[in-house]
Parts: C-alpha cells; sequence; structure tokens
C-alpha cells in the first residue's frame, strides 16, 4: 500500500484550490446556486480531514501510511455535520442550519473516500 501523503495528497491540493477559486472569484461573479451555496462544503472532507489526521498520526494515534478509512470519513461526516449545522447555529445568529449543507459534506466524503481507496490502493502483486 502506498502511504497516505496528507498535505501533499493531490485531493486535498485540488480541494484547497479549488477553495480558494470559489471563495475569492467564482463567488464573486455567480451569487446565487450552487458555487454560492454548496460547493466549498463538497470540500470539506478532502480539505479538512487530512489536516485532522496528520495531527492524529503525529501524535501515534492513527497509522501513518494508512489513507482515511471509511469509518473515519462517515465519522467526520458526522461529527462536522453535527457542528456547523445542529450547534452553531444554536450559538451564533450569523450562522444557518442547512440539511443541504450535510448532503454536500456526504457526497463530498464519498467521492473522497472512493478517491483516496483508488489512489492507494495496494501495488499490484509481480
Amino acid at each position: 500500500m502506498r502511504s497516505f501523503r496528507y498535505l501533499t495528497d493531490p485531493l486535498f491540493l485540488l480541494g484547497c484550490g479549488a477553495y480558494a477559486l470559489n471563495r475569492w472569484i467564482l463567488k464573486s461573479h455567480w451569487h446565487t446556486g450552487f458555487f454560492h451555496s454548496y460547493f466549498n462544503d463538497l470540500w470539506l472532507i478532502p480539505c479538512a480531514l487530512p489536516l485532522v489526521l496528520r495531527v492524529q498520526s503525529g501524535c501515534k494515534l492513527r497509522p501513518r501510511e494508512k489513507p482515511p478509512q471509511p469509518g473515519e470519513i462517515l465519522m467526520h461526516v458526522l461529527l462536522w455535520s453535527v457542528w456547523f449545522e445542529g450547534l452553531a447555529p444554536l450559538l451564533w445568529t450569523h450562522s444557518t442550519a442547512d440539511l443541504g449543507d450535510v448532503l454536500a459534506y456526504g457526497t463530498g466524503g464519498l467521492l473522497a473516500g472512493l478517491w483516496w481507496r483508488y489512489a492507494y490502493r495496494p501495488a499490484p502483486a509481480a
């Protein structure tokens, strides 16, 4: 199995670039719709999970070489959904709950999980 690259993982880098592009360029041209409401939410798992797992790996709480596992991805989708869409709206008046965001987190997590499973699959036996 190829070792997980965390902060140099291609999906992580692509997601961070896409987030920045949307935040500072695309959203200023399209004021409604997908790019304004859900595009960045799709990138939550691909962008945030490698950071969290890198910290866990550095603290010896997870194997360093493993890519994100399905249980880790699901756990983080659930935790961030509860935090951002459940608790945050109760704590801050500028925050709102949106089930579409939860769907975007889950979709991004599913697609990221499929990518990581493919990108870090074991090398074929010779």
